[in-house]
C-alpha cells in the first residue's frame, strides 16, 4: 500500500507536478508516424503529460510540434491551414513554421512591429521506431536522442498497437511488468504447450509451464529495475525452472519477455491523471508480424476495434463485449484480444487508482518495486533533484532486452545475456 501522498507522486501528471517534470526530462513518443504521414496533411492534436500541441509535416516533410493555441488570441491551431511551408491560424491567419517562427501576419499592417519578432513555442522532434520522439522540456536543452531498447536499429521491424484508455499511466504500467496475471487473465491466449521455449503463431501464444503462481525476484537498476518471474517448467521441474525476465526502463517503456519469433514492448504515455495513451509493440525477431497482422491479433484494428481518436469500442459500459457463452465454452475472460483483457481490469479499477486500500501479495513483488521505485523518484525531482535514469553513467537503452527460457535451478538470473541455451531474446 502507498499513502495518499506516495499514491499522488505516483499518479499526478497534470500541470507542474512531480512526476510530469520527471516525465519531460526524457524524450517523449508524442504520437505515431503515421499519424503526421502527408507532407500539408492534417495537424494532429497531440496530448501528452497533462499539456496539449499540435503536431504537423510541412510542404518539405519536415515535423513542426507547436503549442497547441495560436500566441495571438489563444485560438486552436489543430484547426489551422497546413500549406506552403507552415501552419496557419484559421482566426486572423497568423502562419508559423515548424521552428515556430511566424512568417505571416494577415491580420496586421505592412509596417507592424510584430512582423519578424514574434515566435511561437516550439519543440525538438526526432522520428525513431514508428514514434514522433518530442523533448517537452522547456526549461532545459534536450539531451542527445538515443533509439529505444525496441527499436535499435533505423531498419529495426517495428508494429504498433495504439489505445486511449481512460486510467491513470500507473495502473497501466503495473499491468505491463506484472508477470503473474498473464497466467489467469490471458490463460486462454497464452497457453501452455510441451514447447521448448515460448513461442507463437496467428492464433496464441505459447510457454512450457503450467504453474500459476511464480516466484518474484527483483533487482534496482540505473534505468529502473527488472525482475524475474521463476515457475515450474512443464518438462524436468525437478532439476529446471522457467525464467521470465521483465525489464522496467523509466519512465515510459516495458520490454515483456519475448516469444521465439518476435520480442514484445509497451510505451505508456500520459495523457492526463485519468487518460493515457497506450502502445503494445512487436518488434526484431525472426518473424515480426506487420502493423496489419499484429493490430488483427491484439483486435485493436482502428475503424473495427478503435474509433478514430484511437478509443476502444469496448468500454465499461458494454461490459467490454464480454461475451458470457464463450465463457461458457472455455474462454476465460469471454474478452477478446490479450490487450482488451488488460483494458477491461484497468478501466474497471477507476481512472485513477488508490493505492492505500488495496490488498497486495507475494505475487506482487515488482508491483511494490515499482511504486516505492517512481514515488521516490518524483518525490526526489520535487525536492530539485535529477530524474531517473538521466544521470551518468547511464546504460546503453539499446542493451537491455527481457528475457526466457528453461534454465538448470543453479543459473543466476541476473547473469542472462541474452545469448545462452533456451533465452528468446532479441536479435
Amino acid at each position: 500500500m502507498l499513502s495518499p501522498e506516495e499514491n499522488d507522486l505516483l499518479t499526478r501528471v497534470d500541470g507542474d507536478a512531480p512526476m510530469a517534470r520527471l516525465m519531460r526530462q526524457h524524450w517523449v513518443p508524442v504520437c505515431l508516424s503515421e499519424e503526421v504521414a502527408e507532407p500539408d496533411g492534417r495537424p494532429l492534436r497531440v496530448e501528452a503529460i497533462g499539456r496539449s500541441y499540435v503536431c504537423f509535416r510541412d510542404s518539405e516533410g519536415r515535423l513542426g510540434l507547436l503549442d497547441e493555441l495560436c500566441p495571438h488570441r489563444k485560438a486552436s491551431l489543430v484547426l489551422g491551414r497546413n500549406e506552403e511551408g507552415g501552419l496557419r491560424c484559421l482566426y486572423h491567419g497568423w502562419k508559423f513554421d515548424v521552428h515556430g517562427t511566424c512568417v505571416a501576419m494577415s491580420s496586421e499592417p505592412e509596417d507592424s512591429p510584430l512582423h519578424g519578432k514574434v515566435r511561437h513555442r516550439a519543440y525538438p522532434v526526432q522520428e525513431w521506431g514508428g514514434f514522433v520522439w518530442a523533448w517537452l522540456d522547456s526549461e532545459n536543452p534536450p539531451r542527445a536522442f538515443e533509439p529505444p531498447a525496441f527499436a535499435p536499429a533505423e531498419d529495426t521491424p517495428v508494429s504498433i498497437v495504439k489505445i486511449r484508455v481512460p486510467a491513470n499511466w500507473a495502473q497501466i504500467m503495473e499491468g505491463q511488468i506484472d508477470s503473474a496475471h498473464s497466467s489467469s487473465l490471458h490463460s486462454s491466449d497464452m497457453k501452455p504447450a510441451p514447447v521448448r521455449t515460448a513461442d507463437a503463431d496467428d492464433r496464441a501464444w505459447y510457454r512450457p509451464s503450467t504453474d500459476k503462481s511464480p516466484r518474484m525476484q527483483t533487482q534496482t537498476t540505473s534505468y529502473g529495475f527488472h525482475y524475474v518471474a521463476i515457475r515450474k517448467p512443464i518438462r524436468n521441474a525437478a532439476i529446471h525452472n522457467y525464467l521470465r525476465i521483465t525489464e522496467y526502463i523509466a519512465p515510459f517503456t516495458a520490454l515483456i519477455p519475448p516469444n521465439a519469433r518476435y520480442n514484445v514492448a509497451s510505451v505508456i504515455v500520459p495523457i492526463s491523471d485519468e487518460e493515457t495513451n497506450f502502445h503494445f509493440i512487436a518488434w526484431g525477431g525472426k518473424a515480426c508480424p506487420t502493423t496489419e497482422e499484429w493490430r488483427k491479433f491484439c483486435r485493436a484494428q482502428p475503424g473495427i476495434d478503435l474509433d478514430a481518436k484511437w478509443r476502444p469500442v469496448r468500454t465499461l459500459d458494454n461490459d467490454f463485449l464480454q461475451n458470457r457463452d464463450r465463457m461458457k465454452l472455455g474462454s476465460f475472460t469471454g474478452i477478446d484480444g490479450i490487450p482488451n483483457q488488460d483494458i477491461a481490469m484497468w478501466v474497471s479499477m477507476g481512472a485513477r487508482v488508490d493505492r492505500s486500500t488495496d490488498l497486495l501479495g507475494a505475487s506482487d513483488l515488482a508491483i511494490v518495486e515499482f511504486r516505492r521505485l517512481m514515488s521516490d523518484a518524483a518525490r526526489r525531482v520535487a525536492e530539485g533533484g535529477p530524474a531517473i535514469g538521466t544521470e551518468e553513467p547511464r546504460v546503453p537503452h539499446v542493451s537491455i532486452s527481457a528475457k526466457q527460457g528453461i534454465f538448470p535451478k543453479e543459473v543466476d538470473w541476473r547473469t542472462l545475456d541474452g545469448q545462452g541455451e533456451g533465452v528468446a531474446a532479441a536479435e
